[in-house]
């Protein structure tokens, strides 16, 4: 971990779960394919804590792992899934509350902001577009921009080279371990996400981590 005593500069934010709530979305896709063949719906509290880990996640909690799965089988669900939510990106998806509070703040006071997100580009960006934050990040990083995805580094590596702040003055905000495990590889401090999509068996106090927030404006105090 980085050292505490030194000033943060920049902000960079996961998407799902800490920037966005895209679990309304997310969930009433991953329920249309579950109809579609046949299924029955999932609660929306089940659904929630699996979406910060996208597609594959959220379509083996609908269908489960079976032989042969892994196949063409599950990637045709997982392709349906993408398609279906790609149509309702932004029915219900907006930033928590107090999201753009932070941000107006980090703005007001010259701090960059930026998202690193395992989220792939074709579905990062018309959902930033449609709410105006492509314009005022300072950075995006999507699941694609790179060959590789958190829990490596590289991505947040590549977010603070491009914003010019060093790792080390930099916090990443996110609800999943992987955020955690590449804030650490990359020198920077990370803050956990309790208001994200924690499940019952995330460990989150095991995590290596700078602090935790339970809504977004905590994250003020940081500043």
């Amino acid at each position: 971990m980085s050292e505490p005593t030194l000033p943060i500069d920049a902000v960079l934010f996961d998407l799902d779960g800490t920037l966005l709530d895209t679990a309304p979305d997310m969930g009433a896709a991953l329920n249309a394919l579950l109809q579609e063949e046949g299924q029955r719906a999932l609660p929306a509290a089940v659904i929630r804590p699996h979406v910060s880990h996208g597609a594959k996640a959220l379509v083996t909690l609908g269908f489960g792992v079976r032989d042969g799965d892994a196949g063409s089988e599950f990637e045709r669900r997982r392709l349906r899934f993408l398609a279906l939510y790609s149509d309702c990106l932004r029915s219900a998806t907006a930033p928590f509350e107090g999201i753009e509070v932070v941000l107006a703040a980090l703005e007001s006071s010259g701090r960059p902001w930026g998202i690193v997100t395992n989220k792939p580009g074709w579905l990062t960006e018309p959902l930033l577009a449609s709410l105006g934050l492509d314009r005022r990040a300072a950075c995006v990083v999507s699941g694609d921009t790179l060959a590789e995805r958190k829990p490596h580094p590289r991505p947040l590596l590549h977010a603070a080279d491009v914003i010019g702040i060093t790792p080390a003055r930099c916090l990443y905000v996110g609800d999943a371990e992987r955020d955690m495990q590449a804030a650490a590889a990359a020198g920077m401090r990370a803050v956990v996400a309790r208001y994200g999509y924690l499940g019952p068996g995330d460990d989150f106090a095991a995590w290596p981590q700078y602090g935790a927030i339970d809504r977004p404006c905590d994250l003020l105090a940081y500043l």
